[in-house]
């Protein structure tokens, strides 16, 4: 038997993916999560083949949940969930140890594929974020790149409304952190005020418009 686990704060999102992975016969969800630090533990316990994460959850966001599970290390192929559909945060999951990056739109087609591929241990990419991890270049992507992935996440939560309060929660860091890392993307992006990096994160595909 194949053993996934399914991490998602949205019951009705882990109720449907449970749905389509045990029409197969020989594949088993075998654990629930709905928060991050409740995904690494159950992860953890039960030893999953493929683990479904979601990108944004509380506590720990999906990208740190990958990470956390390449290095601890367990064998465990992670797959990152997502409703952004952004190669930005597609490179961040693979760099984190994530073999395989979803957007939500394109699970109805593409989970069972991007599942295939990742039980054979083979990299998968949602196709409405695959051509610009392929051949992105442009002024948007070349700036972006200055930011480190603990500052793109940063920007994306201050964008998504979350206060330096609910972003260290979320990050499980300082609040004296949050606001290191919210400067320092403020000045690499040249921004002197939220909205500056709110459009920003809007044009780089952080968050949806």
């Amino acid at each position: 038997m194949k053993r996934f686990l399914i991490a998602d704060d949205h019951e009705a999102v882990r109720l449907g993916l449970r749905a389509v992975l045990e029409q197969r016969a020989d594949w088993e969800v075998v654990a629930e999560a709905n928060d991050g630090s409740k995904a690494l533990t159950a992860a953890i316990e039960s030893r999953p083949h493929v683990a479904i994460v979601d990108f944004s959850m509380p506590r720990m966001t999906g990208v740190e949940v990958a990470r956390r599970i390449r290095d601890y290390p367990l064998q465990t192929e992670v797959l990152i969930f997502t409703v952004h559909k952004s190669g930005l945060l597609a490179q961040q999951a693979f760099e984190a140890g994530a073999r395989a990056f979803l957007a939500k739109s394109d699970a109805n087609r593409m989970l069972l594929a991007a599942v295939d591929a990742l039980l054979v241990h083979k990299r998968f990419c949602s196709e409405s974020c695959r051509n610009e991890l392929d051949h992105g270049a442009g002024s948007e992507v070349d700036r972006r790149r200055g930011l480190t992935p603990r500052e793109q996440l940063v920007v994306k939560l201050v964008a998504e409304g979350y206060s330096n309060k609910g972003i260290s929660a979320i990050l499980n860091l300082s609040v004296k952190t949050t606001e290191a890392h919210r400067a320092a993307a403020m000045r690499k992006l040249e921004v002197n005020s939220t909205a500056g990096l709110v459009r920003y994160a809007v044009r780089a595909q952080l968050v949806e418009a």
